[in-house]
């Protein structure tokens, strides 16, 4: 049997991630200096895998509600409330979900009819695209510059809607650029959305990492965009809880059940394991991921002050925990300035082109990794285009 032609027809084109088979290459390697995958390094606060374990040794090991636990629902409306400056409500527009991947998931089924089209801005997370065609939506990318900070232009949005768009995919700050999106550029965007009558997926997985002196705006808090914006948030990045897989989505009532239906079937519930971590991160707040900010801020501005110093162009990002260095002055592609580094010196770094054809020339590092070894892979960074030059 030939079972390649029996896989559907839409997976087919849909390639492996940029990022997962870049670090086949290392798996197993010891003597590797990772700045690649999107992890924090820091072990879970002490008080939330507390408050895991007290949940196993209490007995709590039962499915939850499908929409998850009420208490937590009722902290996750009680948090975005104070943190974002929009109110949902916890029984009717709270959906508790594995990681915020399968939030997207959930919210691009529910609204995709075969040929819609979902716009996205690029550089991105690489899941974007093919979440899309998962859905048998249309995926349509939208080019973001250095030279505007990587931020989402509205006028750029404007030149690609037609009239099969049907949602716009923000995500900001940004994975793998590390870009914030300024009020103006928000408002704009906004505006085209209700004039064309568009949803937003916005996934702000990293809003409370950000490093300049803004607040973090939500567009779901713009004028028009409480009702067609789905606010997609979690504890991963902030919480230092990735294997917890633990995300949420805020949105109308009519978008949560609609997701909830998908969710119930394929999925059930969130491991209440991981509600009940969730419940004490929230209670913790900012007191628990304030020390891992700081520490990031500062390897952040460690690393653009390296990369500039050493004559590679490294634009200074407003959030997360990445940054975005140009390379193209040394004449490689993406891909062979990572591999030479990688043989040359061990150290590990994601091509830019994993995150979209726009990110050709650029090298993604992450600095979720501690700073004697940024120190080490800066130092190395610069040996190696030392030989290049």
């Amino acid at each position: 049997m030939d079972i390649a032609a029996k896989l559907a027809t839409h997976l087919q084109a849909i390639p492996r991630s940029g990022i997962r088979d870049f670090f086949e290459l290392v798996i197993g390697r010891d003597d590797v200096i990772s700045l690649g995958v999107g992890e924090p390094d820091f072990a879970t606060p002490w008080s939330i895998r507390e408050a895991a374990i007290y949940s196993l040794e209490k007995g709590e090991t039962s499915y939850t509600s499908n929409l998850g636990l009420l208490s937590l629902r009722k902290k996750i409306s009680e948090y975005v409330d104070d943190f974002f400056h929009i109110s949902y409500e916890a029984d009717s527009e709270v959906l508790v979900t594995v990681g915020v991947s399968e939030a997207i998931d959930l919210a691009l089924r529910a609204l995709v009819n075969p040929g819609d089209e979902v716009i996205y801005h690029e550089p991105c997370y690489v899941s974007y695209s093919p979440s899309i065609v998962m859905a048998h939506g249309v995926a349509v990318p939208v080019a973001t510059t250095k030279e505007d900070g990587f931020s989402l232009k509205p006028e750029a949005l404007a030149a690609a809607i037609t009239p099969k768009t049907k949602i716009v995919m923000l995500n900001f700050p940004t994975n793998p650029t590390g870009a914030v999106a300024s009020r103006e550029d928000l408002e704009g965007i906004a505006k085209l959305c209700v004039e064309h009558d568009l949803i937003v997926l916005s996934d702000e997985i990293y809003s409370e990492l950000r490093y300049d002196e803004e607040e973090h705006i939500s567009i779901a808090t713009l004028p028009g965009m409480r009702e067609r914006t789905i606010l997609l948030h979690g504890f991963s990045k902030a919480f230092a809880m990735t294997g917890f897989r633990l995300g949420y989505a805020c949105a109308p009532a009519p978008l949560v059940e609609a997701m909830m239906k998908i969710h119930q079937y394929g999925i059930l519930c969130a491991p209440i394991t991981s509600q009940a971590a969730a419940l004490e991160a929230l209670s913790g707040g900012r007191d628990l991921y304030a020390p891992m900010k700081n520490e990031y801020h500062q390897r952040r501005d460690f690393l653009v002050n390296r990369l500039n110093g050493m004559g590679i162009d490294c634009h200074s990002p407003g959030g997360a925990f990445y940054v975005f260095p140009d390379i193209r002055k040394f004449g490689l592609s993406s891909k062979d300035f990572a591999l030479g580094l990688l043989e040359a010196e061990q150290v590990a770094a994601v091509p830019g082109d994993a995150f979209g054809k726009c990110g050709e020339g650029f090298l993604r590092c992450c600095y979720a990794t501690g700073m004697d070894d940024l120190r080490t892979a800066m130092d190395a960074m610069e040996r190696y285009i030392g030989t290049l030059s």
